[in-house]
């Protein structure tokens, strides 16, 4: 969904495993990108330039890491990596964060005591998403409620809208995307809606079990659930309900 990225970043690659680490890098190099890698996560937050990075990818493969932890990680907007597995996948999702966190980098004053509402209603195309991606990040970053560019947020909006057109709606140009936004400083309500037939939601795996991020059915669902604060389908499961608060509980100034 994200065109190519142009801008050079900086980016840190944190991996345990010695062969990955030389393999990403090197395919991130070949993009343009300034890279830099280490081998432990305590090493990486023990840098003074850690916070100056535009992205930090992280192997969920270190057995001092607790389950809790990991997921902790994705809230925080830390990209997964476990390239001999999902390389596709994690080329497209690093393509995607820095496409986002490039355009989102520059901050405007927010206020912090405005709500807004928002109803589309869009055809099933996936080359709109991008647009309507970009314009609830835009109102999302106004009101205060998370630095998109620092959050992995766009990443389950993005996720949540494929999975609607592609497997609810099997890409029908007859059937429409519903998607609502609930915006305010302290919490984020989206709602995407299918004109599909659903699916089992009770079939959905342990989202909380980090294994299940990389088995080949349901992938970008555990994203969803791993980001998000609170996620909900209804019955039918062609609609899904997504609440995500900052980190802190309270406004980001």
């Amino acid at each position: 969904m994200v065109s190519e990225i142009q801008n050079k970043c900086r980016i840190l690659v944190v991996q345990n495993h010695a062969e990955a680490r030389a393999g990403l890098p090197e395919e991130l190099r070949a993009l343009g990108h300034d890279v830099v890698t280490t081998c432990a996560r305590d090493e990486a937050l023990a840098r003074k330039d850690f916070d100056q990075f535009d992205l930090i990818v992280s192997d969920l493969d270190d057995q001092e890491t607790s389950h809790a932890e990991v997921v902790e990680a994705f809230k925080l907007g830390v990209t997964s990596s476990r390239s001999r597995r999902v390389a596709a996948e994690l080329h497209d999702i690093i393509e995607k964060t820095l496409f986002f966190r490039i355009h989102r980098a520059n901050a405007t004053e927010r206020p912090t005591d405005v709500r807004e509402k928002i109803d589309l209603e869009l055809p099933s195309d996936l080359t709109l998403m991008n647009a309507v991606l970009e314009y609830l990040l835009d109102r999302v970053d106004k009101l205060g409620l998370v630095k998109t560019e620092q959050s992995n947020l766009f990443v389950a909006l993005d996720e949540a809208f494929v999975n609607a057109v592609k497997h609810g709606n099997r890409n029908d140009p007859a059937k429409l995307l519903r998607v609502t936004a609930e915006l305010s400083a302290h919490e984020a309500i989206f709602t995407v809606e299918d004109e599909g037939d659903g699916f089992d939601v009770r079939e959905i795996p342990d989202p909380t079990d980090p294994a299940n991020l990389f088995k080949s059915s349901g992938r970008g669902v555990l994203l969803i659930y791993n980001i998000m604060d609170e996620v909900e389908y209804s019955e039918r499961g062609n609609r899904l309900k997504m609440v995500k608060r900052p980190e802190t509980g309270t406004p980001i100034s």
